[in-house]
């Protein structure tokens, strides 16, 4: 019953100050939450400990935060879960089915589609593709994942850290990177892609 209580006055605080909430009774928030100005929370949003939000932030549905900073004129979810340690700078998006932990996305920069950023600094307009993951955990070691500004990260890649991707360099899609990758310079690692022709299925 107290919790109960607590989430009611918590709502009833941030609708005074603004903040827009369309089913406010579907929103939790946390004692020590902070919300800045002119800041939307769909329905189904849940706000753990340690988490402040500042101007202009969209937060769509089915998204959970815990110890995360965010900036202004952010974008979050739907279905995204920002986990401790993480900074969104100013301008920054992430998407949908997106899992950050213990990272900073710098201003501007993108993370849309089913990804996974951990123990990572990415620059300012970064782009990471779908499905890309940065493999941070070697079974003993948690290792960093530094994406400089500019870079594209093609879709359904895998950076194995401890790495560096530098500034203005390009990742081609499905690639697997194990090294540094140098200012302007296009890194790929794929497999021939092979074809047989006439082929036919054994029945």
């Amino acid at each position: 019953m107290k919790q109960i209580n607590l989430q009611d006055n918590l709502r009833k605080k941030f609708l005074k100050k603004g903040v827009k909430m369309l089913a406010p009774e579907t929103v939790f928030f946390s004692k020590d939450t902070k919300i800045g100005k002119n800041v939307i929370i769909d329905p189904y949003v849940v706000i753990g400990d340690k988490v402040k939000i500042q101007n202009n932030v969209k937060i769509f549905s089915f998204s959970h935060l815990e110890k995360v900073r965010v900036e202004n004129n952010v974008s979050i979810g739907p279905y995204a879960r920002l986990r401790p340690g993480t900074v969104l700078k100013s301008g920054s998006r992430i998407g949908n089915f997106v899992e950050v932990k213990k990272s900073t996305v710098g201003k501007d920069s993108k993370v849309n589609h089913l990804s996974y950023i951990g123990d990572s600094i990415l620059g300012s307009k970064v782009n990471v593709g779908a499905g890309t993951i940065t493999c941070n955990y070697d079974g003993k070691k948690k290792h960093k994942t530094k994406i400089k500004d500019k870079v594209f990260i093609g879709s359904n890649s895998s950076l194995v850290a401890p790495i560096t991707i530098n500034e203005n360099s390009v990742v081609g899609a499905g690639s697997v990177i194990t090294e540094n990758v140098n200012k302007k310079s296009l890194a790929l690692s794929r497999s021939p892609q092979v074809e047989i022709k006439n082929y036919r299925r054994k029945k």
